[in-house]
């Protein structure tokens, strides 16, 4: 199992229209082949910040079959112009058991 942990900053003013268009962008990825579940988390600290984690069945779920799938575009179409700047993604793997 792989977690994707991408750091989102939201463009000021447009947290409220992002998270409409997060709720509609979920069934997008939700249906992927190798998706596990994900979450979106809000920072206490910065209202503008979000997490999201994705967890995969392996890292190629979701670098080549979601990123390379049209369904991707529609996501991008839906979420990717609320950031600023573009996020960066990283892919983890527990240490222990």
């Amino acid at each position: 199992m792989v977690l994707e942990i991408a750091m989102l900053s939201v463009r000021a003013g447009q947290t409220t229209t992002f998270e409409v268009a997060f709720a509609q962008a979920q069934p997008i990825i939700s249906g992927m082949d190798g998706y596990i579940r994900h979450e979106l988390q809000k920072c206490l600290e910065d209202d503008h910040r979000y997490a999201l984690l994705v967890w995969w069945e392996t890292l190629e779920a979701h670098t080549v079959g979601f990123r390379g799938s049209p369904e991707y575009q529609e996501w991008r179409a839906l979420l990717h112009h609320f950031y600023d700047p573009f996020p960066t993604v990283e892919h983890f793997v527990p240490v222990l058991p």
